[in-house]
């Protein structure tokens, strides 16, 4: 077993409030990818809150959502990402969230066992902007698990 997962955190500004019919599709499909992330390969934890997920959790602004996962590996998290169902309702982004100026996701790695806080999680997004690091990194430029050897 691992010594480290990495913890995930995204952010996401809604286009229109989550009950409205243009964001009917995106509340829609929040169940199905949920429980696939749960299923996939790596998955170790998400934050929810008593309504299965986190979209009333709004630690930014009001109109921004997170999603906030633990996960394996890099490796895991990228297979869930880009190699499942989850790649179309993520193509759609743009109909549903409207970019954002800052850095929008944020990857870092936790010991096992560890679950991360959305406190920390805005940190290390914060961390970010300054540049990718071994405490605050992307999909694009990761960093190893502390202690393991770069190939």
């Amino acid at each position: 077993m691992a010594d480290h997962h990495v913890a995930q955190l995204n952010i996401a500004r809604l286009r229109a409030p989550l009950d409205s019919p243009e964001l009917a599709d995106f509340v829609a499909l929040l169940p199905e990818v949920n429980d696939l992330a749960e299923r996939s390969p790596g998955y170790v934890w998400r934050l929810q809150d008593e309504s299965g997920d986190a979209t009333a959790l709004r630690p930014f602004e009001p109109d921004i959502i997170v999603n906030l996962t633990v996960w394996q590996s890099i490796e895991s998290l990228r297979g869930f990402v880009y190699r499942t169902a989850h790649l179309e309702p993520m193509r759609r982004r743009r109909e549903w969230f409207t970019p954002l100026d800052r850095p929008h996701l944020v990857l870092w790695w936790i010991p096992a066992g560890v679950l991360p806080t959305l406190t920390e999680a805005a940190e290390r997004l914060e961390l970010l902007r300054r540049g990718p690091s071994p405490e605050a990194f992307t999909l694009r430029e990761p960093y190893p698990a502390p202690g393991e050897r770069v190939a």
